[in-house]
């Protein structure tokens, strides 16, 4: 699976951190999302899944990797 975020989109509610902190961090300065892996391993599926259903910006999409 692979996993994109929208910056542009992205309200700094940390939903994604709270879910998925393997996967997501905040800036410092405004707290936007920030992608820490570019390919989801297989035990960050359910987490991550978790945190694209609970942003508010719907700002974290997650689709197979081709």
């Amino acid at each position: 699976m692979r996993v994109t975020v929208d910056q542009d989109r992205c309200v700094s509610s940390g939903m994604c951190v709270m879910n998925a902190a393997d996967v997501f961090d905040q800036r410092d300065d405004d707290g936007v999302v920030e992608l820490l892996v570019d390919e989801l391993a297989p035990d960050q599926y359910e987490s991550t899944q978790r945190a694209a259903a609970a942003c508010p910006a719907l700002a974290i999409h997650v689709e197979e990797a081709r």
